[in-house]
């Protein structure tokens, strides 16, 4: 397995953590549009492959100022969830988007239902888990058979490489797809797609019926 995936201490879980609620606290108006030129349109391509259904129950995760919610609600969702690590970062999408119901964690342990997800969105934050296995343990207990999952970047695998000397905590490399069957399957996801573009990053997985 991919050394990304092994296991961290909850001590440095909860360090690089911490670093990243206090820069994202700080940076949280830098995230508000305008957006760079094609950035809309490739946002609007990563929730399509969501596939959302009218009456489905969506997850951001990783959802800053909430970037994606007003393409999300164009489907019609019945529910938005938005987590995050930065308390400022959700203060403004409540702001922007108070019909979303905000969650200040970690991905790894938020505590919805079992099964009550539809679609998950974890759009330019992947890098950012530091505990992958836990993440996606928790994902796969709360999204539905044949829920889908979206991991995303509208600019790219190169744009997470330009920000690694820049930034106090360690960012991962977006999986090919070999690691990323390595990390979902055991965890009952399933690639369906795969989109590796200079400026674009769209992997597809569904839940697995068992």
């Amino acid at each position: 397995m991919s050394p990304t995936f092994e296991t961290v201490s909850e001590e440095e879980i909860q360090r690089i953590n911490r670093l990243q609620s206090e820069l994202f606290d700080q940076l949280h108006n830098l995230f508000e549009p305008p957006l760079p030129e094609g950035v809309p349109e490739r946002l609007e391509e990563i929730v399509f492959h969501g596939d959302i259904t009218k009456g489905d129950t969506v997850l951001d995760v990783g959802s800053g100022t909430g970037i994606l919610i007003p393409i999300i609600k164009k489907y019609k969702p019945r529910r938005i969830y938005a987590c995050d690590l930065s308390e400022d970062m959700l203060e403004q999408l409540r702001e922007n988007y108070p019909y979303v119901k905000t969650i200040l964690a970690d991905v790894r342990d938020l505590s919805l239902p079992d099964q009550c997800i539809d679609e998950i969105f974890i759009n330019a934050c992947y890098p950012n888990i530091v505990d992958k296995i836990g993440a996606f343990a928790n994902l796969g207990r709360m999204m539905k058979p044949e829920g889908r999952i979206v991991i995303s970047h509208p600019l790219g695998k190169g744009f997470i490489h330009s920000l690694k000397e820049s930034i106090p905590f360690p960012l991962d490399d977006f999986p090919d797809e070999q690691e990323a069957d390595a990390l979902l399957k055991p965890f009952g996801f399933k690639i369906e797609n795969l989109i590796d573009e200079p400026q674009l990053y769209i992997l597809v997985a569904t839940k697995m019926i068992k």
